[in-house]
C-alpha cells in the first residue's frame, strides 16, 4: 500500500508481486486469493499516487481501507470451500479493514517525519553554509595567513560545535582553536602524518585515535576530518575539525565538512583573483602615467631648442626648470596618489616653461581655494589638461591668450576647471574627446584619455572629464573628485 501510494504502479506492483508471492508460500485455503489481493492493492494505491503533493494520511487511510474491503471480496470469490471464506470474512473483515487503514495511515506518518526531518536537517545545513561563507568572506579576502585563519576557525568553532578546528598551509598550523590548544600552536609545523598524507593526496580523510598519531599521549581529541584546501586544483592546506571520537562523525557531518572546504577554496580563488586584479589595475595606471610623461618631455624640448638659437641664456634656465620638473614628474610616477597642491606646483613649473615659448602673449590666472588643495588625486592629472589648452587651444593665437585655472569645495566634492580661450572645437569632437583615442592630424587625444581613464578608474563615471566647447570660443575641461574619496 505504501509503495504505491509514495511509487505509483510500478513499484506498488513490484511490492505486491514480494509480498503477494510471500503470503502465498504460507499455504493455507486463502493463499491464492491473499497472494492476488496484495498485487491489486499495489495497483489500488498507485491510483492515488499525486507526484507534486504528498499523500495526506486521511486518504491513506481511505486506500487501506478500500484496499482490504478488496482483499475480503476477492476471499469470497476465490478461496475454497465458500462456507469457510464466508465464515472467516465475517470475522475479520471489519477489524481488518480498520487496521489496515489506520496502519496505512500511521505508516505513511512515520515516513513523513522522517522525509520531513531530512529536509528539516538539509535546510538547516544550508542555513548554516550560509551564514558560515557570509562571516568568513571578509577574513580570506586578505588570503590565508595566520591571522585570516584564526578569525575563520574562531566562526568554524562556534558554527559547527566540534571539539576543535585546525586551518594548515603546505607545512605549519596557521591557527588552532578548540581542545588541545596547548599542543596543537599557530605557527608550529605540521604534527600528523595524516595532515601530510592530504596535503599530498588532495582527499577528505576521516581519521581516528589510531591514525591521529598526535604527539601528546593525554590529547584529547580522539578523531578528525581532514579536508583539502584548494587554490587553482593545487592544494594549499587543510582544513581540520577535530573531535572527542569517531562516533561524533556522522555522514552528514562529512558531507558538511567536505562543502565547507570547497566553499573555504572558492573563497581563497575569489581573493586570489581580486588580488590579481587589483594588480592588474595599478600596473594599468601606471602604464597609463608613463605615457603621459614623454608626451610633456617632447613638447618642452622643442621649446627649448628653439631657444638655444635666440636665446641661450634663458635656454639654460628653462633647462634647470625641466630638470626641477621632471624631478617631480618622476617622484609622480612613483606613488598611486598626490595632492592637489602638488598637482598645482607641477602645472606653475610646467606654464614657466611654456611662458618662454609664449613671450608676452600667455596670461595665467588662479582663483583657488585653499581649503581644497590638500584633496587626494592621481598624479599627472592637472599638467596633461593644461598642457592640452596650451598645445591646441592657444596655439594658433598671437596675442591675448588666457588660460584660467579653479580649484573650489563644493558640499560633496572637489571642483577642478580648467578654461582657455583658445580656438574651440566642434561638439562631437569635444563628446570623443577623453573617451576614446581619436585618428587626427592635429593629434590622438591620448593625454586627456589617459586622464579620464585614471579618474574613473579611481573614483568611478562621475569624476569623469566634462569638456564644454565651441568652435571660436574656447574650451572648458572640469572634472569633480566626491568627498568620500578625499577622505
Amino acid at each position: 500500500m505504501i509503495a504505491g501510494m509514495l511509487g505509483g504502479y510500478k513499484v506498488g506492483i513490484g511490492a505486491g508481486l514480494i509480498a503477494g508471492l510471500h503470503r502465498f508460500t504460507l499455504g493455507g485455503f486463502t493463499a491464492l486469493a491473499c497472494g492476488l489481493a496484495a498485487i491489486v492493492a499495489g495497483i489500488i494505491a498507485g491510483r492515488f499516487q499525486k507526484k507534486k503533493n504528498n499523500v495526506n494520511l486521511r486518504t491513506a487511510f481511505l486506500v487501506g481501507a478500500i484496499a482490504e474491503t478488496v482483499q475480503m471480496l476477492i476471499i469470497l470469490l476465490i478461496a475454497k470451500p465458500y462456507e469457510q471464506a464466508q465464515t472467516l470474512v465475517e470475522i475479520i473483515g471489519v477489524p481488518m479493514i480498520i487496521a489496515n487503514g489506520l496502519g496505512s495511515a500511521l505508516f505513511l506518518m512515520v515516513i513523513k517525519n522522517v522525509v520531513s526531518e531530512e529536509e528539516k536537517t538539509g535546510a538547516m545545513l544550508a542555513q548554516k553554509t550560509l551564514r558560515i561563507a557570509d562571516q568568513t568572506l571578509a577574513y580570506l579576502r586578505k588570503g590565508i595567513n595566520p591571522d585570516s585563519a584564526r578569525s575563520v576557525c574562531e566562526i568554524l568553532h562556534k558554527e559547527v560545535q566540534t571539539s576543535a578546528v585546525a586551518i594548515t598551509n603546505q607545512s605549519e598550523i596557521l591557527a588552532h582553536v578548540g581542545l588541545g590548544d596547548d599542543h596543537h600552536r599557530s605557527t608550529s609545523p605540521i604534527q600528523t602524518q595524516i595532515t601530510k598524507d592530504v596535503l599530498k593526496s588532495g582527499k577528505l580523510v576521516v581519521a581516528n585515535d589510531e591514525t591521529i598519531h598526535c604527539r601528546e599521549d593525554s590529547c584529547p581529541l580522539g578523531a578528525a576530518v581532514i579536508a583539502p584546501l584548494k587554490l587553482r586544483e593545487e592544494t594549499i592546506g587543510t582544513l581540520k575539525f577535530y573531535f572527542k571520537s569517531e562516533k561524533e562523525i556522522t555522514n552528514v557531518v562529512i558531507e558538511l565538512i567536505s562543502g565547507l572546504s570547497n566553499l573555504l577554496s572558492n573563497q581563497l580563488e575569489i581573493a586570489e583573483a581580486e588580488k590579481a586584479y587589483q594588480l592588474a589595475k595599478e600596473a594599468e595606471v601606471k602604464a597609463l602615467q608613463a605615457q603621459i610623461s614623454p608626451h610633456f618631455l617632447f613638447n618642452t624640448m622643442n621649446v627649448i631648442t628653439s631657444l638655444i638659437r635666440i636665446d641661450p641664456a634663458k635656454a639654460r634656465k628653462l633647462l634647470v626648470s625641466l630638470s626641477h620638473f621632471l624631478r617631480q614628474n618622476l617622484t609622480a610616477t612613483t606613488v598611486s596618489m598626490t595632492t592637489l597642491e602638488q598637482e598645482l606646483a607641477h602645472v606653475k613649473a610646467y606654464l614657466s616653461i611654456e611662458e618662454a615659448r609664449f613671450v608676452e602673449k600667455l596670461k595665467v590666472t588662479y582663483d583657488i581655494e585653499v581649503d581644497a588643495l590638500p584633496v587626494k588625486i592621481p598624479p599627472l592629472t592637472l599638467q596633461p589638461i593644461v598642457e592640452n589648452a596650451v598645445k591646441h587651444g592657444i596655439k594658433n593665437m598671437d596675442h591675448d591668450c588666457q588660460i584660467h585655472i579653479e580649484i573650489h569645495k563644493a558640499d560633496k566634492s572637489t571642483n577642478v576647471t580648467v578654461r582657455d580661450n583658445g580656438q574651440g572645437m566642434s561638439k562631437e569632437r569635444s563628446q570623443q574627446l577623453g573617451k576614446q583615442i581619436i585618428d587626427s592630424e592635429t593629434g590622438s587625444g591620448i593625454a586627456l584619455f589617459n586622464v579620464n581613464r585614471r579618474l574613473t578608474m579611481n573614483f568611478g563615471e562621475d569624476s569623469s572629464l566634462r569638456i564644454d566647447s565651441e568652435p571660436g570660443r574656447g574650451t572648458e575641461i572640469s572634472f569633480s573628485i566626491p568627498q568620500a574619496e578625499e577622505l
